[in-house]
């Protein structure tokens, strides 16, 4: 029984110090990445916008194309463009 326990207590503690190595890492990572924004912004560009297209470089095309579709169709709902043209 005690091997058992030692063998289970072994398992707990690789476990947790592999998380907290990957925690360590992504700290890193999201530094890393706050620093490129930065720079970007310090070039002239707008972050908000880079993050957008980030995140919808990351969509399925059909995805992103059916977002923008209802995107279009509420801002028309509410007169924010001008509604689809009939041809």
């Amino acid at each position: 029984m005690a091997v058992e326990d030692s063998v289970a207590q072994d398992q707990l503690r690789a476990f947790i110090e592999r998380i907290e190595r990957m925690e360590e890492e992504k700290a890193a990572i999201a530094a890393d990445i706050k620093e490129i924004y930065a720079e970007a912004k310090g070039n002239g560009f707008d972050t908000k916008i880079l993050r957008k297209i980030v995140t919808i470089r990351k969509q399925d095309a059909n995805e992103r194309m059916e977002q923008e579709a209802l995107l279009e169709l509420y801002m028309s709902a509410l007169g924010m463009v001008e509604g689809p043209s009939d041809l």
